[in-house]
């Protein structure tokens, strides 16, 4: 039989057939040798076949073959800088949540997603959640950020999960598309999810006062199916998001900005570090490109670890 993996437990996986059928599944251990080196060989969205498993007295499946991706998300496993974890498969597009503060979403985290979200050739909408709660200074922030994201072509819509402001104009983008909600712990991911869809009931906690830092409410992916035909994955909170398998050379053709300035670069091969006559240090120079995206672009270049797994969200 084949079935699209709506959850991931690490050991188990909930199994949707194209019948509505629902079947809890392991994997043979084989899965784990053939040069997969992510943390977990299936993710939530991808389709994969199984049998039934006779030896079992419940109705359980055994999967035997993976189905290819269309694309995934994938980053840095948190304890094995080595591995990779596949956050979801086969998406249509994502919505980045972003807060301005309780808790703060920085530019290298956005920056970061977005590069992996580009290689994957996955669209994503930028969500500045909370913006009931914030004053004039700070709604002068959003408006600078989403600026900077609409300028290079992505689109941004401020939202509250609270009241209610702009759910309808995301549930319309939602419409007939596979959707992942990412984003920190924290950032009203769940929130925004009840909101959407009431009926789901996903389980929110409070901002911990003491570190400014979001609780865990979603232990694994899951995905689920809504009511105006659309399906959402909901993950949990990233706390880091390091960039994978890709070379030097590449990373740049993913900040949109910069690579539609690569053509006027003396060099084909630029990294627009220190090479001379480069486009994009001098639009940069100019202020054609923002100082926070470039900056995010040197800290991938250079592989700096300590910028993708910000400090302020790991429990002392």
């Amino acid at each position: 039989m084949t079935g699209l993996v709506y959850k991931s437990t690490g050991s188990w996986y909930t199994v949707k057939t194209e019948l509505g059928a629902i079947y809890e599944c392991r994997i043979k251990g084989k899965f784990r040798l053939q040069g997969i080196k992510s943390t977990n060989p299936i993710a939530v969205g991808d389709f994969v076949d199984f049998d039934l498993d006779t030896k079992s007295d419940q109705e359980t499946g055994v999967i035997n073959n993976i189905h290819d991706r269309e694309n995934y998300i994938v980053r840095k496993s948190v304890n094995l800088s080595k591995q990779t974890h596949i956050i979801a498969s086969n998406i249509d597009q994502v919505f980045l949540l972003i807060t301005i503060d309780n808790p703060p979403t920085f530019t290298s985290f956005i920056d970061r997603f977005l590069v992996t979200a580009e290689a994957y050739s996955i669209k994503t909408i930028l969500l500045f959640n909370k913006v009931d709660t914030y004053d004039e200074e700070t709604m002068m922030e959003v408006k600078y950020l989403a600026h900077i994201y609409r300028k290079i072509g992505y689109e941004c819509i401020g939202i509250s999960a609270k009241t209610g402001k702009n759910i309808d104009r995301v549930k319309t983008l939602m419409e007939g598309q596979v959707n992942m909600f990412t984003g920190h712990s924290g950032v009203g991911k769940s929130t925004l999810v009840n909101s959407i869809e009431p009926n789901l009931d996903l389980k929110t906690k409070a901002i911990s006062s003491q570190h400014m830092q979001g609780q865990h409410t979603t232990t694994f992916a899951e995905m689920f199916d809504l009511s105006f035909n659309a399906k959402i994955i909901d993950t949990p909170g990233i706390k880091g998001f390091g960039v994978v398998d890709m070379e030097k050379e590449e990373i740049g053709d993913y900040f949109p900005e910069f690579f539609a300035l690569k053509q006027d670069c003396k060099f084909n091969n630029c990294l627009h570090i220190e090479e001379p006559k480069c486009a994009v240090k001098r639009a940069l120079d100019k202020d054609e490109i923002a100082a926070s995206r470039y900056n995010s672009y040197t800290q991938i270049i250079e592989g700096d670890e300590q910028h993708y797994r910000t400090d302020i969200w790991e429990k002392e």
